[in-house]
């Protein structure tokens, strides 16, 4: 799978959605998935060692005939890899592709190479509509115990242009500047 769309609009959660209905709610724990941050592990040698490692390798509890041997690979910024880490992990897609599913995360599909743009489904996420934005902010303030007007959400909204992130970052820096210690 290849995720993308702008920062803040739901392609790590769901990279992680998909793997709690692969795993189950523990999946971090059961050794099957692999996450990595591709701005900070960008080049060819994480593809050669750790990429290639993790999908060479099964797990004890995984069975031999059912979708339970399937591992997955999460690799989050992915467009910030050099072209010679895409073309060797296209290698280890297709060395693998028996028992390991990809999950690519990038905010500009135009920086992944065609080679493994052609190897994925792809999936465009668009910023959040505004109601979104509002309904999610009220949310986590009626959660948290904030107070927050309707003018000052509405700024927040506003500023937050469809990233769901910023709006939580600002809300958490205001709460966070505005409580009594």
């Amino acid at each position: 799978m290849l995720l993308y769309g702008p920062p803040g609009t739901g392609k790590t959660t769901t990279a992680n959605a998909v793997c709690a209905a692969l795993y189950g709610p523990r999946w971090r724990a059961t050794g099957s998935v692999l996450e990595l941050n591709a701005s900070d592990e960008r080049g060819i040698d994480v593809v050669r060692e750790r990429i290639k490692m993790f999908a060479e390798t099964r797990g004890l509890h995984q069975q031999t005939t059912t979708t339970d041997e399937l591992k997955v690979i999460i690799l989050d910024e992915a467009d910030a890899m050099t072209s010679a880490a895409q073309n060797a992990l296209r290698r280890v897609m297709e060395r693998f592709v028996k028992h390991v599913r990809f999950i690519i995360i990038c905010n500009y599909a135009g920086q992944i190479i065609p080679a493994l743009q052609s190897r994925c489904t792809k999936f465009r996420f668009s910023p959040l509509a505004e109601e979104q934005l509002m309904a999610r902010l009220q949310s986590v303030a009626d959660s948290e115990q904030l107070r927050i007007n309707s003018a000052a959400s509405q700024a927040i909204v506003r500023l937050a242009k469809g990233d769901m992130r910023r709006i939580l970052n600002v809300l958490q820096a205001c709460a966070a500047a505005t409580t009594d210690t």
